[in-house]
């Protein structure tokens, strides 16, 4: 989750990009949410969290500039908020991506078990039925 501070570093058109990215991974969530496939549902606030910011990055940055105040920031200063959101942009999806592992490996665990279960219980009758 980008902070309010990293992201009035970046310039205008990184934010629109960014903008844009956090609507169209919204639109995907709901999407997601709808049709019972979303793993995480925080994700969905998240990102609205996310959209807002930048919104309110965008509107401070207009006014500012409206007011002839706005001073933008230095090559090194955008360089190293770069860097920092793309740290945190892969944890993000090093997370999504672990969790959708954990998802598919939990419905191969029950299938898994569940045969053994009866082959187990297949087992048992065997044996009753040579006893008797």
């Amino acid at each position: 989750m980008a902070s309010a501070t990293d992201l009035a570093l970046l310039d205008g058109d990184e934010l629109a990009t960014r903008l844009g990215d956090a609507r169209r991974e919204l639109f995907n969530l709901r999407f997601q949410l709808a049709t019972g496939q979303l793993d995480n549902p925080a994700r969905v606030s998240q990102v609205r969290h996310d959209v807002a910011r930048i919104l309110t990055v965008l509107r401070a940055r207009e006014i500012l500039e409206a007011e002839g105040t706005y001073v933008a920031a230095t090559a090194a200063e955008r360089e190293g908020a770069l860097a920092k959101l793309a740290a945190e942009d892969a944890v993000v999806a090093e997370k999504a991506a672990a969790a959708r592992a954990a998802a598919e490996g939990d419905g191969n665990d029950e299938a898994e078990h569940d045969h053994a279960d009866h082959d187990e219980e297949f087992h048992d009758e065997e044996l009753e039925e040579v006893e008797a």
